[in-house]
């Protein structure tokens, strides 16, 4: 379905690769970067409450030709490094625990009972418009590490904010990838394939049997490239040789082989933007 709304047979293998967390910090903004300029990698998304969305954005300001979204962020990853809101605690307080940081994914139960969409809509609202703001046109919507099968609502928001900014939308769970369709809209036709999943140890040969099995339709890969300097083994210690071994892979000339071998096509959400523009 999602073949025939971009103008492809149904055979076609299609493939987006992302890159997910720019700005979360400079080793992942370098690896982005040169994974998106010298890799397979075909788009970024944005986390703009970060500590180096600044530089991030540079980045996308002096290479207009970049294809990203925003990374919606309401959550962090652990107590070592954190963000806060745009909006600050005080006009989003469901948001923020006691140090008046996001709450972090190991209380992600208690952040759900407690959380008032509306005020997480406002947060995500002011992300996006910071990026407008910045003089960007990102394509597409995706999200931090909220683990939407825990509460559904959290697509409703997403969902509505995407129409309403003319942006694409990832989804994942068969019943969201469902109702997308059912909308008349592009999406990927199966769940995203995030990199955290994949063990670090034979990662490019975990990576070039997908490839080679990829199904035909539209499939994304959520990846996580980041250089295992200092900075990344502070923030990340058992995460560094995940996003070092996604960079090294995003850069093997192995898997670009592969795709060429293949013939997978691969593509940005800007060709699902301009059907869900003007739909």
């Amino acid at each position: 379905e999602t073949n025939q709304l971009l103008g492809y047979p149904a055979d076609a293998r299609l493939l987006i690769i992302n890159a997910d967390d720019f700005g979360m910090c400079h080793a992942a903004n370098m690896a982005i970067f040169q994974a998106l300029t010298e890799g397979i990698v075909c788009s970024t998304t944005l986390m703009v409450p970060c500590p180096w969305s600044p530089q991030a954005i540079a980045i996308l300001r002096d290479n207009p030709d970049l294809s990203f979204g925003v990374h919606l962020t309401a959550i962090g990853d652990s107590l070592d490094y954190r963000w806060r809101p745009l909006l600050g605690g005080d006009q989003v307080p469901s948001l923020v625990d006691e140090t008046g940081h996001f709450y972090v994914f190991d209380r992600m139960d208690e952040y759900f009972a407690q959380m008032d969409l509306d005020q997480l809509e406002l947060e995500f609202r002011a992300q996006i418009n910071a990026v407008f703001d910045a003089g960007l046109l990102p394509t597409h919507l995706d999200w931090h590490s909220l683990r939407i099968n825990r509460k559904p609502e959290l697509f409703d928001v997403m969902f509505r904010l995407a129409r309403e900014y003319d942006l694409a939308l990832r989804v994942r769970e068969r019943p969201l990838i469902e109702r997308v369709q059912r909308a008349g809209l592009p999406v990927n036709d199966y769940d995203f394939l995030d990199s955290y999943m994949l063990p670090t140890d034979g990662k490019l040969d975990a990576y070039s049997q997908l490839l080679r099995e990829l199904p035909a339709g539209l499939s994304e890969w959520a990846v996580h490239p980041g250089v295992a300097d200092a900075e990344l083994l502070a923030i990340e210690p058992q995460g560094a040789a995940i996003r070092q071994a996604d960079l090294d892979c995003m850069l093997s000339p192995t898997l670009r082989d592969i795709i060429a071998q293949e013939g997978i096509i691969l593509l940005n959400y800007s060709a699902l933007q301009d059907i869900w523009q003007n739909s």
